[in-house]
């Protein structure tokens, strides 16, 4: 069994970004599974064409796509993606769109194709803040986990897939008052539980 688990470059003027440290310390094989990382570019519609590549290329049978939420107190499984990009701020080639669909031809919304239940659980069970989120936002973030429900949606039916948000690292919060973080250990501990338990889930679910 092969895993695809991606994170994103920093943006937004932070020097790193948690996503792609944490991804880019997990072990190689989890639960039997071969782990491949790989980091996304923090850019609309760019960001989806690395990650299609990547499926083409691939061919896993589980993909996690590891975002930075800043703010958020605990790690988030992200329940469902909308079909809009509408950016607060511009991206890292300066593209900030509003009110814009991502693929003509995609439902509304899809559902993540990961047991969010079963891990926030897990995890909630060993110590780990956790939590469903029932929104991704409306950045690249979003924009990703549309890009790659969409695909397993139109091209990978057996595929499994889904978004975890998480929040900032302690270095990145130094400056701002009252924002919370979470050591970059328990962050990677949070996303081996989750591959964990996606690997072990014979079926999809919530």
């Amino acid at each position: 069994m092969k895993v695809l688990v991606t994170g994103f470059e920093p943006f937004g003027g932070e020097k790193v970004n948690p996503s792609i440290e944490s991804v880019k310390k997990l072990s190689n094989r989890i639960a039997g599974a071969d782990i491949v990382k790989a980091e996304i570019p923090t850019v609309f519609y760019k960001s989806i064409k690395k990650l299609e590549e990547l499926l083409e290329r691939e061919k896993p049978d589980i993909v996690i796509c590891v975002g930075q939420a800043g703010g958020r107190n605990r790690i988030s499984i992200e329940r469902v993606a909308i079909n809009i990009s509408d950016g607060n701020i511009p991206d890292n080639e300066g593209y900030q769109p509003i009110d814009e669909v991502i693929f003509e031809d995609g439902d509304t919304a899809y559902f993540a194709r990961l047991p969010i239940k079963r891990i926030v659980k897990e995890m909630n069970d060993r110590n780990i803040p956790a939590e469903v989120s029932n929104t991704a936002g409306t950045y690249v973030c979003n924009h990703l986990m549309y890009g790659l429900l969409y695909n397993i949606n139109k091209k990978y039916p057996n595929m499994k897939g889904g978004f975890i948000h998480i929040p900032f690292l302690p270095e990145q919060v130094i400056d701002k008052v009252n924002m919370p973080c979470m050591p970059l250990d328990l962050i990677v501990e949070g996303l081996t539980i989750a591959i964990e338990v996606t690997v072990n889930s014979g079926q999809d679910g919530i």
